[in-house]
């Protein structure tokens, strides 16, 4: 064997349907297409959603819903976690860089602390944001709560 008598497989490779050379090839006259109609004629372009005339199911169903274009949204962070982050590094404030460096937010996102779980260590948390819970919690053991 060599270069010169390689060959596919047998049965690998099909010869392509050549249609609309004449009646003898058996593939003339409407050339695979039917009769009549849009698609048996040159020029035709199937329309997304068209669905030949009937009502399209993108104008059949009704709109709903809304974005909110005020919305702030927030990285939640509870105090659990504040508790966990102040053990492990021994850490008596915690702000926005701590949690960065913690990977719990990234740099663009805003963060909100919540109320659940406990908290015995007393801390200075800086966040953009608090819940009423959690900044009672927070005070209760005697840290304080800094809004950016």
């Amino acid at each position: 064997m060599d270069l010169s008598n390689l060959k596919p497989a047998k049965g690998s490779t099909k010869t392509r349907k050549r249609v609309g050379r004449g009646p003898g090839s058996g593939l003339g006259g409407t050339s695979t297409r039917g009769h009549k109609g849009a698609k048996s004629r040159s020029g035709y372009k199937n329309k997304i959603g068209f669905e030949g005339g009937q009502m399209p199911i993108q104008r059949r169903l009704p709109k709903f819903g809304f974005k909110n274009i005020n919305r702030i949204e927030y990285r939640a962070i509870n105090i659990e976690m504040l508790q966990r982050l102040a053990e492990a590094k021994q850490l008596t404030k915690i702000g926005i860089d701590e949690l960065k460096e913690a990977g719990f937010v990234s740099s663009s996102q805003l963060v909100k602390i919540l109320a659940k779980g406990t908290l015995t260590l007393k801390l200075e948390v800086e966040a953009h944001a608090f819940s009423k819970s959690a900044e009672a919690a927070i005070q209760a053991v005697g840290g304080t709560v800094v809004k950016l």
